[in-house]
């Protein structure tokens, strides 16, 4: 299976900078290189040709194929690009992708489907205002029109002004499609009552006026970088009612193309697959704009500093740093191979495939999917689990994955109204009265048997009468407890924030320890490049007995086994090999001893 990607140029139109050489273009190929490794894991090797006769490219890069499973053209000028982009593809039997025209034109389309989504207009009615006529903005015009947006509702506009019908300056097969029988000359003439505009062209064309001349909640995508055709504080002062996008990272909706390449190449080299199809791109369209209106991820909104991106008007695409970009898309591309006969390696479980794909972006996917998938094929998933932490964020997240895992019956401590406002706030989609159970702090009728119960439990622990009722009313991890206790959960999960004793300590008091145990011990789980470590007792314990370490080290045996992993022990101290003899080194051999009575199987 060749896994190797080449990105291919002629440096005769990188962004900004135009016709500026092949030579002069490496540093640029060399960052794509890495943001195909970065992203998708894929190897490249950057090829800066010196060759602009586009015959001569053609055959240069077909000659390439033995060595590589795809082609990436990048930064080749129109319309030459599409001459030999047609040309490589009919000659070559591996995927040739024109980046600069069809990842730009995948992740337009999937803003302008969400934006039209947002502002309640539909794809077939809209009118389109293009300013720019180069590859990438006819390869997103091409997609739209596929997508069903009407060549009828388009109007083009370029350096010699409005693509007309008759014109004949600066025209080509390609443009000469979207020449429309108008009496407009320029912009400002084609702008009145846009629904859409998208820019592909140069930093202010477009003027505060042509803007106000927009239909009602314009969509308005100026993609020219680094100034794009008007600045977005310039539309708001203008129009407060316009949906925005730009090529920059400094402001929502950023049109980047590494939200696509990798992840399309990842699709179409793992199944094989002979070329890239429109119905792969369109697949890709889909998968992109599908995710975007998904809750948000953690780790995107930690990577940005946001945690409050839900779908709308500042989020219409998925953030570049989402890492469920590769499991949404790759797979759809895949099966969009498959179905259109061009996959030469099918992949047979295409779920199976996600789920091995997020292992590349999570690296806890490798020791969490098989629990999860254990957890679906047991009478775990009708377990219900409390989450006394109900108004955080992390813990909200979670329990949208539980719910689509179908891992468990969640409970949620918190209070509802502040609930639903997070779960609107951070756009995650489970309901509160169908899909999990919400117990308000103040319990309602089981307040008194609670905080009663407690204090019988508790009364001869330092726990006066109206300490156990002021108890009840503020701690939450004493309610998820006593919920357990009285059956109406069968888990729980607790210390998101605070001291893991104090946590400790309440479900001590209600739940305490199970028959057979002496001590607690916290296990903490360490994923590392080439294998995974539990760390035990990292939290509770300050100086254990040997009895107390060789029963901690039994219980983390146990738990692994019921994690599927084959438990191997190591006891660590300040002895190397028996260079000491007392301390903790003494106690860790008495450790050892007591380990090989009660277990004399356990690897170690």
């Amino acid at each position: 299976m060749q896994i190797l990607v080449a990105v291919v140029t002629n440096g005769s139109a990188v962004l900004g900078l135009g016709n500026i050489g092949p030579l002069a273009a490496k540093p640029v190929m060399e960052g794509k290189a890495v943001l195909f490794k970065k992203f998708a894991g894929i190897d490249v090797f950057d090829i800066e040709i010196n060759e602009s006769d586009p015959d001569k490219l053609c055959a240069i890069i077909a000659a390439l194929e033995p060595t590589f499973g795809g082609i990436n053209l990048e930064d080749i000028k129109a319309p030459e690009c599409f001459y030999i982009e047609r040309q490589l593809r009919a000659r070559m039997n591996i995927p040739v992708f024109h980046d600069d025209q069809h990842g730009t034109a995948i992740i337009v389309s999937a803003a302008i489907l969400n934006g039209l989504q947002v502002v309640g207009k539909s794809l077939d009615s809209c009118k389109l205002v293009v300013s720019g006529a180069g590859a990438a903005a006819l390869a997103c015009l091409e997609l739209l029109v596929d997508l069903g947006f009407p060549l009828a509702n388009i109007f083009v506009c370029d350096l010699a002004g409005v693509v007309y019908q008759g014109r004949t300056e600066l025209m080509d097969e390609e443009k000469a499609r979207y020449a429309q029988a108008t009496d407009a000359r320029t912009l400002a003439d084609i702008i009145s009552d846009a629904d859409v505009f998208l820019g592909l062209s140069a930093g202010g064309v477009l003027t505060q006026a042509m803007v106000k001349k927009m239909a009602s909640k314009p969509i308005i995508l100026a993609l020219a970088n680094p100034r794009p055709e008007i600045m977005p504080e310039e539309i708001r002062a203008v129009r407060d009612d316009a949906i925005i996008a730009t090529g920059r990272s400094d402001y929502p909706n950023q049109v980047n193309n590494v939200l696509c390449f990798p992840y399309v190449f990842r699709g179409a080299l793992d199944c094989g697959a002979t070329t890239i199809t429109r119905s792969m791109e369109i697949a890709a369209v889909h998968a992109l704009a599908a995710l975007a209106q998904a809750e948000q991820s953690d780790l995107a909104a930690a990577a940005y500093d946001n945690h409050h991106v839900a779908f709308g008007e500042n989020h219409l695409i998925p953030l570049p740093f989402d890492p469920r970009l590769m499991s949404h898309i790759a797979p759809a591309v895949a099966r969009a191979a498959m179905e259109a006969g061009v996959a030469t390696r099918p992949i047979e479980d295409l779920t199976q495939y996600a789920q091995k794909l997020s292992q590349f972006a999570y690296h806890s996917g490798s020791f969490m999917q098989p629990i999860f998938n254990n957890a679906k094929k047991t009478s775990i998933a009708n377990k219900r689990i409390v989450f006394t932490e109900g108004e955080d964020e992390r813990v909200l997240r979670a329990v949208q994955i539980i719910l689509d895992e179908q891992l468990a019956k969640p409970i949620l401590i918190g209070r509802p109204h502040t609930i639903k406002h997070l779960l609107k706030q951070f756009g995650l989609r489970f309901r509160l009265d169908s899909d999990v159970t919400v117990i308000s702090p103040d319990l309602e009728g089981l307040y008194d048997d609670f905080w009663r119960s407690y204090w019988l439990l508790a009364q001869r622990k330092g726990i006066t009468e109206s300490a156990a009722q002021l108890a009840m009313r503020r701690q939450h991890t004493l309610i998820g407890a006593m919920l357990v206790k009285k059956g109406f959960a069968d888990g729980m999960i607790c210390g998101t924030s605070g001291e893991p004793g104090h946590h400790l300590h309440e479900v001590d008091l209600v739940l305490g320890k199970r028959a057979g145990a002496s001590v607690y011990a916290a296990m903490n789980y360490l994923l590392l490049a080439d294998r995974q470590i539990a760390l035990v007792d990292t939290h509770f314990n300050q100086n254990p007995s040997a009895a107390e370490l060789a029963e901690i080290t039994l219980l983390a045996a146990e738990q692994m086994r019921h994690f599927g992993l084959p438990p191997r022990v190591a006891l660590l101290s300040h002895s190397n090999f028996g260079s000491h003899q007392h301390g903790s080194a003494s106690k860790m051999r008495e450790v050892l001893a007591l380990v090989k009575q009660f277990e004399p199987e356990l690897e170690n």
